[in-house]
């Protein structure tokens, strides 16, 4: 433990798991303006390297199915999205994910549907290694236009 404004950030993080803020959500709503104010999100810091997990919980505007909402990141993955949407159906937990280029890994065996419309996903993600790569790929996309 040590000093630090955040009390919960003064802890010993190699030994806990520390609920914080994230700006995430708050950027989601900055980028996609049509979510703004709609969405909201905490942070746990754990005592792992790098890769970060998004669990998120939606209530959908009509009823589907965890096939349904897979089959759209499938295709999204394979298509538009592909080299920065990824999808596994694996079991692999956070350590595999370790400088994966993608900005999201969708975990399809994570899909659950309460009810016919609350859906839970979960989606690893390295922050540093994705960033860079998607920055990287910016820097590319600039280079073409000189």
């Amino acid at each position: 433990d040590t000093m630090h404004k955040d009390l919960y950030r003064g802890r010993a993080a190699a030994l806990s798991m520390i609920p914080t803020s994230t700006g995430a959500a708050k950027a989601v709503g900055l980028v996609l303006p049509e979510l703004n104010g709609k969405l909201d999100g905490v942070s746990v810091r754990v005592p792992t390297p790098n890769v970060s997990l998004v669990d998120l919980k939606f209530v959908a505007k009509r009823p589907t199915t965890a096939k349904e909402i897979n089959d759209l990141i499938r295709a999204a993955a394979d298509g538009p999205l592909k080299g920065v949407l990824a999808y596994t159906d694996e079991k692999l937990v956070s350590s595999d994910f370790n400088h994966n280029p993608h900005s999201s890994i969708f975990h399809t065996d994570q899909t659950k549907v309460m009810d016919g419309t609350f859906v839970s996903i979960m989606s690893w993600y390295d922050n540093e290694w994705g960033f860079s790569t998607r920055m990287s790929d910016t820097a590319v996309a600039w280079a073409k236009l000189i």
